[in-house]
């Protein structure tokens, strides 16, 4: 049995990978099976080339002949999905072969720390022109789902958060001041938003709709015909009519009306920390990730920043975060170099610089990991 369909290769590991192939994919579809092989042939083939005296696993080591195929593997511009689906496979045969020949140094030459992590594709913003179409039409209809995706774009709160309020969520801070209270989401966490008059009108017409219907009151500013998932699937399927009816060609998801708003808290001015507590976020990664910063905001942030230069004002204003002393402040410092990167990443067409500042980023990541890890523990 060869190690794939092409042609045989010639290698005196061939068959004690085949073996690990044959064990770990014994109870795999035919397609796994042949993502092992290739795998497998690519490493062999590698090995042939660039460490032609490598003839038993006895004579595998990390540095230089698995760090080697890693610089080879980047070399050839593959998407990041399938550059982590190969270091995995190859990381399973690697512990398979560790137990099977007794070699346990073959299960540390491939660590977790060397596979990237896969990208989350996360929903982007909505453009300025398709947040004002759905906007105006989700005013027109005026019914209870269209009053729903408006708290949730004026919020930012998730859908499951929304279904969640209680209808006494509004509360009073101040004699002009309001706010919106958030219960447990996503993250089990809780949060108050700040809200203006507009977002306590919404809240009063969905208490309207819920009085007029005939679901018994459980305390939920929301009915719930059957469940929670049940509305949540109602909500869900109707933005997809509003996206129609205004002509977005585009499939748009609520998640969106989330980024929307948080895009636009950061053009206002919002600073990350208090983007974190309006999102309800406790890592300040995933809160970089929802802020989309366009081209025009680039512009205008660069003729802002040369009409008023820092060196030239006699008392600079404080920033709004200031990083703090020791260890803690390394990791805002990296937290911060990593958003600065990804923001600039994001104003780049796709290309070579685009895919290396992406690189970068990971390795930012495990720069952070590696550093939090220095931190005391208690």
């Amino acid at each position: 049995m060869k190690l794939s369909r092409y042609a045989p290769l010639e290698h005196p590991l061939v068959q004690q990978f085949q073996r690990a192939i044959d064990s770990l994919t014994a109870a795999l579809a035919p397609a796994s099976v042949r993502q092992y092989r290739a795998v497998a042939r690519c490493f062999l083939i590698y090995l042939g080339e660039q460490h032609p005296a490598i003839d038993s696993l006895n004579q595998l080591r990390r540095d230089p002949h698995i760090l080697d195929w890693f610089v080879d593997l980047r070399s050839q511009n593959l998407a990041p999905a399938v550059y982590i689906a190969r270091l995995l496979l190859m990381r399973c045969m690697l512990e398979e072969l560790a137990w099977s020949t007794q070699a346990p140094d073959l299960a540390h030459l491939i660590r977790r720390e060397d596979i990237p992590r896969a990208p989350q594709r996360l929903p982007r913003a909505l453009t300025p022109q398709q947040d004002q179409l759905i906007q105006q039409e989700l005013l027109r209809r005026n019914d209870l789902p269209s009053n729903v995706l408006l708290l949730m774009r004026h919020t930012g709160m998730r859908i499951g958060e929304c279904v969640d309020l209680e209808y006494d969520c509004l509360h009073n801070a101040s004699p002009d001041r309001w706010a919106i209270h958030v219960p447990l989401g996503k993250l089990k966490t809780e949060r108050m938003v700040p809200i203006d008059s507009f977002v306590c009108q919404i809240v009063h017409r969905l208490r309207f709709f819920r009085s007029f219907d005939p679901l018994p009151f459980d305390g939920r500013l929301l009915a719930r015909p059957r469940n929670k998932q049940t509305l949540v699937k109602q909500l869900r399927s109707y933005l997809p009519d509003v996206v129609a009816a205004v002509g977005i060609p585009t499939r748009i998801v609520p998640h969106q009306l989330r980024h929307t708003y948080a895009s636009e808290m950061v053009r206002a001015g919002v600073g990350l920390p208090a983007l974190m507590k309006l999102l309800g976020h406790v890592n300040p990664e995933m809160t970089m990730r929802y802020v989309d910063v366009a081209g025009a905001d680039l512009q205008r942030e660069f003729h802002l920043a040369r009409s008023q230069p820092r060196h030239l004002t006699p008392q600079p204003k404080a920033p709004s975060f200031s990083p703090r002393g020791g260890l803690d402040g390394v990791i805002d410092s990296l937290l911060f170099a990593q958003h600065a990167i990804e923001m600039f990443r994001r104003s780049l067409p796709n290309g070579a610089p685009k895919d290396r500042l992406d690189q970068l980023t990971n390795r930012l990541t495990k720069i952070l990991a590696e550093t939090r890890k220095l931190k005391p523990t208690g």
